[in-house]
């Protein structure tokens, strides 16, 4: 938090990148040097619930708590409307929205609108959840992959990757939470990434490895996709959709492959059979996923923080969402 406090931001939002040793902006791309609204999506997300893990605490506790809610009101989330009905990824003070990243669904990106729904400080209306995330109902696209039916559009493809499935659930709780356009984002989520080990237990390219203990990379589950790269991070996250299917990845993982993928962090990143390709590092981004959807599986804290914060909540009945654990 005092680090956060004293780094770049760009009407409120972080860049994506940010200079560890101090706290200046590191640019992702020529033009992406300023503010990351999706990145700081899912850092608040992370933010709000360790709010709730403090907030009843003794005094220090509560001042943190104070200063994490200082930093979440900070998030200028309508300006980043660009005049528009919809949320933009990107802005620079150099470049300005010469990005011009219009973020609709369905992807990654869902918690950015929830939360900038539930801002006590720069809130935007509904309006701008039903006309840009949505489309005005044209994320709805009924359609079969794999066997598995899915009720939403994913941009690009029929299926994306597995992350998709992640980033914005690791707090925001899917099981029960339904809007206009999905009836069960749990379920939605749950056939998303069966699709995904599907689409590896028929791997149609012949790739070394893949099967129903090995599955599946931070690619769509499609053949012109598809590199024969598996990351530990995919199957392992969905354990909270199929916890099952995820253990027997895990046992592979940590059994027969064990001296090739396990470190002291963890399952590396990612590998490949095929090209006998087994880099040793980590990527944190693929690694937090891990560690909090497990914690979920096994005890919901994650997703109770998150869930029972006083801003989520009115965010998600102004969307028009509904959750057994809204109050």
């Amino acid at each position: 938090v005092s680090f956060l406090e004293r780094a770049d931001r760009f009407h409120g939002a972080w860049p994506h990148w940010i200079e560890g040793r101090t706290g200046r902006v590191k640019p992702f791309g020529k033009k992406d040097n300023g503010g990351d609204l999706v990145e700081t999506a899912f850092l608040v997300q992370g933010l709000l619930a360790a709010h709730q893990y403090f907030a009843q605490g003794n005094e220090r506790e509560q001042a943190l708590a104070q200063r994490i809610d200082t930093l979440w009101r900070g998030v200028e989330w309508s300006w980043y409307r660009n005049g528009q009905n919809v949320l933009y990824w990107h802005w620079s003070p150099e470049y300005g929205w010469e990005m011009n990243f219009a973020v609709h669904g369905f992807n990654e990106c869902l918690v950015m609108y929830i939360l900038a729904a539930a801002s006590p400080t720069y809130p935007i209306d509904r309006e701008v959840y039903t006309e840009g995330w949505a489309e005005n109902g044209a994320i709805v696209d009924e359609h079969e992959v794999e066997g598995y039916r899915l009720r939403l559009r994913y941009q690009g493809v029929e299926a994306g990757p597995l992350f998709w499935a992640h980033y914005s659930f690791l707090g925001l709780d899917p099981r029960g939470l339904r809007d206009d356009y999905c009836e069960d984002y749990f379920g939605e989520m749950r056939d998303y990434s069966l699709i995904n080990r599907a689409y590896c237990i028929r791997n149609p390219r012949h790739y070394k490895g893949y099967g129903k203990d090995c599955w599946y990379a931070a690619h769509a589950p499609v053949e012109h996709e598809d590199r024969g790269v598996i990351a530990p991070t995919a199957a392992l996250s969905s354990i909270v959709y199929t916890p099952e299917e995820s253990m027997d990845v895990m046992r592979y993982l940590y059994g027969p492959l064990h001296e090739k993928v396990w470190g002291p962090y963890g399952f590396y990143d990612a590998f490949s059979q095929t090209d006998d390709w087994y880099p040793q590092k980590y990527l944190a981004i693929d690694q937090g996923p891990i560690a909090v959807m497990i914690e979920n599986h096994r005890s919901e804290l994650l997703w109770r923080l998150f869930m029972s914060h006083p801003d989520v909540q009115n965010g998600l009945r102004k969307l028009g969402f509904d959750s057994p654990v809204l109050q």
